[in-house]
């Protein structure tokens, strides 16, 4: 961090006209991005309060904070400027830089020469997911567990391209698609979803990190299937489970997205994506072992899918079709569950940005589907007291407007 806060390489008070990157990166993370201030949210009255609960004593020195809210590397491999405060920093995110520090600033060494000396690869859609989702899901080794949040942490929610594009400190540009190739957020969200699926089928068959006892780890179900008003009458079936009322089920958001993210490319595999879905679902109320095997031939689905996923070109033809596959689940009532419909609006910003990157839409066109997207995220402001009419209704009205 502290080579990379320098004014000649990341930080920079404004942007180098003659660099191909911008040289205010550090600038822009430290000031913006909430990743800098991930320590010093250990800090805070409630990340005590949680720790308080958990028994774990100070939450700035418990691993099973710093895993997440830190570069928590071994004691030693830290350099002598190392600081535990820098939160979730250059190297949390890029890799350890012994390598390639020095030759990443030098233009005759090439990004795939930094990458195999242990630059991350960030710039590849598969590989930042799985590093994103490594804290904002959790995986067997940083479990985000259902005590860490009975104890008060926040509901986690993550998907890839909105995520990237939140605080960014990066710029597409020539250079950029010269060095790491084309940029398309479609297609990272496509990506996104799958890998998300993936890690969830993982820890669903991880006997340490999935089971707590009798009990799976119910982390990895849906939320407000049990944290719902008990005075309300909001149960309604889902195709895509084929569970009846009062069933804990799993939070499959990831799970119905990956299938929309398949109708342009296979629909023959989205059925058949659909047809498995429906069969873990029911494993889940019979045994282990059946939820085992079930989501283990899920998962090998997913996997085999990915690759061709990633290479598929969501152009503007695929668009329509996205649209299309979601605004057909809405019809048939399957965002009854406030992560998927949430996971829906994320997937609707991804289209509606692509049809203006792609000169689909422009001026008073673009302003419109802009507008119907923030009356869809409206709808879905207070997970406590959103109404799934009103956000079926905002969807409709968005997929009305698009070209």
């Amino acid at each position: 961090m502290a080579s990379c806060s320098n004014s000649v390489c990341h930080g920079a008070s404004q942007p180098f006209r003659d660099s191909n990157v911008q040289q205010n990166e550090f600038a822009i993370w430290q000031e913006f991005d909430p990743h800098a201030k991930a320590w010093q949210t250990l800090q805070s009255d409630a990340s005590k309060s949680i720790a308080r609960n958990l028994g774990i004593g100070d939450p700035t020195e418990a691993k099973v904070c710093l895993d997440c809210h830190a570069d928590s590397i071994a004691a030693d491999k830290r350099g002598d400027r190392f600081q535990i405060s820098d939160g979730v920093g250059c190297e949390s995110c890029h890799g350890g830089s012994e390598l390639w520090l020095n030759a990443h600033a030098d233009r005759s060494v090439s990004h795939a020469e930094n990458v195999k000396n242990g630059l991350y690869p960030t710039d590849q859609p598969v590989a930042r997911a799985r590093l994103c989702l490594s804290c904002h899901m959790g995986t067997a080794d940083r479990m985000i567990t259902h005590r860490i949040m009975g104890a008060g942490h926040p509901r986690l929610s993550f998907e890839l391209d909105t995520f990237t594009w939140l605080h960014p400190h990066y710029k597409i540009g020539e250079s950029w698609t010269k060095r790491k190739g084309e940029w398309n957020g479609v297609r990272d969200w496509a990506v996104g979803q799958g890998v998300a699926a993936e890690n969830l089928l993982d820890l669903v068959v991880d006997e340490k990190a999935g089971w707590k006892g009798i009990f799976p780890e119910l982390v990895l179900f849906d939320c407000h299937a049990c944290h719902r008003l008990m005075s309300g009458r909001k149960w309604g079936p889902r195709q895509g489970t084929g569970l009846g009322p009062g069933v804990v089920r799993l939070n499959d958001a990831n799970l119905v997205m990956f299938r929309h993210v398949l109708a342009p490319v296979d629909k023959a595999a989205a059925a058949r994506l659909l047809e498995q879905t429906r069969a873990l679902h029911k494993a889940t109320t019979q045994s282990r072992d059946a939820t085992f095997a079930a989501a283990r031939r899920l998962r090998a689905t997913i996997e085999d899918l990915l690759p061709t996923v990633a290479a598929f070109n969501y152009g503007p033809d695929s668009l329509d079709a996205i649209l299309a596959s979601i605004e057909a689940d809405a019809k048939r009532g399957e965002y009854r569950d406030y992560a998927s419909a949430e996971q829906v609006a994320m997937a609707a910003q991804s289209v509606v940005v692509a049809f203006e990157n792609d000169g689909k839409v422009d001026g008073e066109k673009a302003q419109m589907l802009r507008n119907r997207l923030d009356a869809l995220y409206a709808t879905i402001k207070d997970e406590n007291s959103w109404s799934v009419q009103n956000f079926n209704n905002a969807l409709a009205a968005l997929r009305a407007a698009a070209p």
